[in-house]
């Protein structure tokens, strides 16, 4: 596992509709193994081992990340934001933040009341907070910032005890970042069957780059490759929510929205490589890219296979690198072994 490119994507600001500079990096990783790369209209990269195969296999791993956007600038200079995707605003009081402008990244600080002032009121959103660049004026906000601006928080991954990684955006990152490690490890294993891994855009707001991929593609089957919640911390209601431990494996989804026939492959294959699997329940949907590559075209068989993840949507989600590990192992291995003439039809014996 490349350890160094994925601290790289993670220090990569990576804003959901502002994914240039990562998928640049993305791109040419990729470039030096993958038969082909291509991108398209959405900003999606497409690496691709096998283009001329019939059978063909879709990864995506989504690289954008929750982030804010400047909605208003007050005659002080203070910044007042807006949420990109799920933002817990409860995380982001007193966090350090860059503000991506046009011409130049600016570091700023979310204020707070000070508790001697009344602090923050009971219920507050996102209206209530701001962001202090060292501004003094409008004017002088508007040579560096423009409404639209996007924000991330100011946050350097770490590795915690040899064992994690922690820091903003592994949601979902670590999904692109396994998608290219699968390709890569799948060129010097080799494949009987087309692979296309791709690192989408756009999943924490719309979805719109997995749907432009698969459209384009026309997969025979396509597995997503995100995060999901990690049940193994203090104050987590298990019986509400299910136990998903960080270190005891990949994480399959079981529910209507998730192929049968793909989901045993995988669970074969891990018994073959003697790993831990865990499920999580998507009854209705599965809140991932699997929700939009499945509704295109025909219709695509799909599974989802995700890392279980602590502290979702905070600057400090944390996962476990052998869980990464094992999650690249797992689906290069169940690729390696197709050999094109899988049947994915549930009804078919």
């Amino acid at each position: 596992m490349n350890q160094q490119f994925l601290l790289e994507l993670l220090k990569t600001p990576s804003p959901s509709g502002l994914e240039t500079a990562i998928q640049k990096k993305w791109r040419d990783y990729v470039t030096s193994f993958a038969d082909d790369v291509r991108t398209d209209y959405a900003g999606n990269v497409i690496a691709i081992l096998n283009p001329d195969a019939e059978f063909k296999v879709l990864l995506a791993g989504h690289v954008d990340e929750i982030a804010l956007m400047v909605k208003r600038i007050d005659d002080n200079g203070y910044l007042f934001f807006e949420k990109v995707g799920g933002v817990n605003i409860k995380a982001a009081v007193g966090m350090r933040v860059t503000v991506l402008g046009k011409t130049q990244s600016i570091t700023g600080v979310i204020g707070v009341n000070a508790q001697h002032h009344g602090g923050l009121k009971d219920g507050f959103g996102v209206e209530d907070l701001f962001i202090d660049c060292g501004f003094r004026s409008k004017k002088e906000a508007l040579k560096y910032v423009q409404i639209g601006d996007y924000i991330v928080y100011k946050r350097e991954p770490e590795i915690l005890m040899d064992r994690y990684v922690s820091g903003r955006g592994l949601d979902n990152r670590t999904g692109a970042f396994i998608v290219a490690e699968v390709i890569r490890h799948l060129k010097e294993k080799g494949s009987k069957v087309g692979v296309y891994g791709v690192s989408t855009v756009n999943e924490e707001t719309n979805m719109g780059g997995a749907y432009f991929a698969a459209s384009d593609i026309e997969p025979t089957m396509a597995i997503a490759c995100d995060v999901t919640f990690a049940t193994d911390y203090p104050t987590v209601n298990k019986n509400k929510y299910g136990d998903v431990k960080l270190g005891y494996g990949p994480v399959l989804a079981k529910g209507a929205p998730i192929n049968i026939k793909i989901n045993d492959l995988l669970e074969k294959t891990a018994k073959k490589l003697q790993m831990f699997l865990q499920y999580e329940l998507t009854p209705r949907m599965t809140g991932t890219d699997a929700d939009r590559m499945r509704l295109t075209g025909k219709g695509v068989p799909v599974a989802l296979v995700s890392l279980p993840l602590r502290y979702m949507h905070s600057p400090v989600e944390t996962a476990s690198l052998k869980d990464i590990e094992s999650e690249i192992e797992l689906l290069t291995e169940m690729i390696h072994q197709l050999d094109g003439t899988e049947n994915l039809n549930p009804l078919d014996d």
